[in-house]
């Protein structure tokens, strides 16, 4: 494999989960999608959680010791751009709910 390939086959293995935690995230809540500046909100916490994650696993790919042998790149990168992309999700999901909730009373 190519040097390139490796460093972003984490985020390609992940590819079909996070669309499903992207898609999850953007229909939900169903009483709030003509709110607006949600669908903003929406895009811009999926884009900050793909760069964060692929940052993230560049990192990983980056500290992954050499004498542990190229899985372990791999394995650490995935550990970290999964961790990146959670992390950033779970707070969007948190301030967007608040956010929504201000906004009925």
């Amino acid at each position: 494999m190519t040097e390139l390939w490796q460093q972003n086959l984490a985020l390609v293995l992940f590819l079909p989960w996070y669309a499903i935690l992207l898609w999850m995230f953007w229909i939900t809540p169903r009483a709030a999608r003509g709110r607006p500046g949600k669908r903003g909100f929406d895009v811009a916490a999926i884009v900050v959680a793909v760069l964060a994650s692929g940052m993230a696993m560049r990192w990983g790919f980056a500290l992954g010791a050499d004498q542990a042998g190229a899985m372990w790149r791999q394995i650490l990168a995935t550990a970290l751009a999964y961790g990146a992309f959670l992390a950033v999700m779970a707070v969007a999901w948190g301030v967007r709910a608040r956010w929504l909730r201000a906004g009925e009373e």
